[in-house]
């Protein structure tokens, strides 16, 4: 997909197809007021006999009219102009994407830079734009090879003043990596496990890292590695299985060395049977999306290698398949943490924090400047907040705000919940110094209480995006969150 950003006169411009706006009640946003003037009111006629309503979702494409250099005209509904928002501002964008592919207009250039979107400017509409239309592009067919290749847009021309042409070429590069990032994301969530496993997810990242060799570098414990280091509570996890556990490493170095990495951590169980403690057949095949943090990090890393910014990000991925076996952890078992913490596994379908508290005694080596971990840790999460926003867990109030602001710019928004201390109590075991499970209650709160046992000597949050990390239905796939999300807090904060 290549994308441009020009100044120009729309009603000059030779394009195949020249997108734009309109807006509820026949009010007519720039530039299409003014085209519609030269038209002889064209644009105001149809809106006046009902042929376009402008309410978002609305589209209508005309055929060449006399006095524009385009081929054709896509009007596209923007609703009532006092209520587009950011995100109405990017239904309007998949909506007019949509209708151009259906219309088999392929090339196009769109007027939609200079909406009066509330708080918005240029640079950030750019962003979402590409990054939207990059999503969209989106396919899956590593084990569907046979399926017909949909039809998709090739160029798009995006028209803004001239005054506001750098900051929307930056921020239309900036969208597109992050559409890429997440599309990166989505392939991997979508792979089904017997291909998708840990050491599969090792060889993306040093491939990642081969292709990206001044910026990035790779490397993947193993077992054996693992062991020496005493981390027994994640390689407890894969005990049942036949593939490897995995600590994959992703050091991405943009500035100088002595500046403090950021750290990203993402949960990387390619496939979660519960273990021991099996999980109901109905819908186990989504298990396979237990990946989607670890996923989120190559994302992440994929984005940055392609926008280089001088910064320092590290990203882990704790990885392994649960599976029960001759060999599986069972519960009552009592395993030692790499940090010394003794756990007591009372229900192996807890496994996600138990691969994650090893990895984030890992990371103190590095001294980072934050740590975030993904992960798709609890069911009790989407009952919490369904499959709207992730759960937001920290032990630091200025970083936990930060994310939540990064969240709502970025339109991948989460919630905080608490991890007071009175929730610790839940995770009393009278066997270990702690429980891997505190009971049903709070369930996705006591999950990061556990965690937090082992990010005491950084800034630490937690996102539980089990939620938001995949949709089902006809629509059934990897959604790539949180690396819109995980992206802006990198680069701005």
């Amino acid at each position: 997909m290549l994308f441009s950003v020009k100044s120009a006169n729309p009603a000059r411009l030779s394009t195949p197809c020249l997108v734009l706006p309109v807006f509820e009640g026949g009010q007519l946003p720039e530039p299409t007021a003014s085209l519609d003037a030269q038209l002889r009111k064209a644009f105001s006629k149809l809106l006046a006999a009902g042929d376009i309503a402008g309410k978002i979702g609305d589209v209508l494409l005309l055929q060449k009219l006399e006095g524009l250099g385009a081929q054709r005209v896509l009007l596209v509904g923007c609703g009532k102009a006092s209520e587009l928002s950011a995100k109405k501002y990017v239904q309007v964008v998949r909506h007019a994407s949509k209708a151009l592919v259906k219309h088999g207009q392929f090339t196009a250039a769109a007027c939609l830079l200079d909406l009066p979107v509330k708080n918005e400017q240029a640079r950030h509409l750019a962003e979402l734009l590409t990054r939207t239309v990059t999503t969209l592009q989106y396919r899956y067919s590593t084990t569907k090879p046979k399926a017909a290749k949909a039809p998709e847009l090739k160029q798009l021309t995006l028209l803004v003043d001239a005054g506001q042409r750098a900051a929307a070429t930056q921020g239309a590069a900036l969208g597109q990596a992050v559409g890429n990032g997440m599309n990166a994301a989505r392939q991997l969530g979508n792979l089904p496990a017997n291909i998708c496993t840990p050491s599969y997810l090792g060889e993306q990242a040093l491939a990642l890292a081969a292709k990206n060799r001044k910026l990035l570098k790779a490397k993947v414990l193993s077992e054996a590695q693992m062991r020496r280091l005493g981390m027994n509570s994640l390689l407890s996890v894969g005990n049942g299985s036949e593939q490897s556990s995995a600590l994959i490493v992703l050091e991405y170095q943009g500035a100088a060395a002595g500046q403090k990495p950021n750290v990203i951590l993402g949960k990387g169980i390619t496939f979660d049977s519960g273990g021991i403690s099996l999980k109901p057949g109905l819908g186990m095949d989504e298990m396979k999306y237990d990946m989607c943090g670890a996923a989120s990090v190559v994302g992440v890393m994929t984005a940055l290698c392609q926008l280089q910014p001088k910064i320092n990000v590290i990203g882990v991925i704790a990885s392994a398949e649960n599976m029960p076996g001759g060999h599986a952890t069972k519960p009552g078992d009592v395993v030692t943490s790499m940090s010394g913490q003794t756990i007591e596994i009372l229900n192996t379908d807890a496994e996600g924090r138990l691969v994650l508290c090893d990895a984030l005694t890992y990371i103190e080596r590095f001294k980072p400047k934050s740590v975030v971990d993904i992960a798709t840790l609890t069911g009790a999460c989407i009952t919490a907040l369904g499959t709207v926003t992730s759960g937001l867990m920290s032990n630091d109030d200025e970083l936990a705000d930060t994310l939540y602001q990064c969240g709502q710019r970025a339109l991948d928004p989460t919630w905080r919940l608490p991890i007071w201390d009175e929730y610790q109590e839940q995770l009393h075991s009278n066997f270990a110094d702690v429980a891997n499970i505190g009971g049903p209650k709070a369930g996705t709160i006591t999950a990061a209480c556990f965690l937090s046992r082992f990010a005491r000597n950084y800034k630490w949050a937690h996102l539980d995006i089990a939620g938001i990390a995949w949709l089902q239905g006809a629509e059934k796939g990897a959604t790539g969150r949180p690396v819109p999300l995980l992206l802006e807090y990198l680069l701005n904060h």
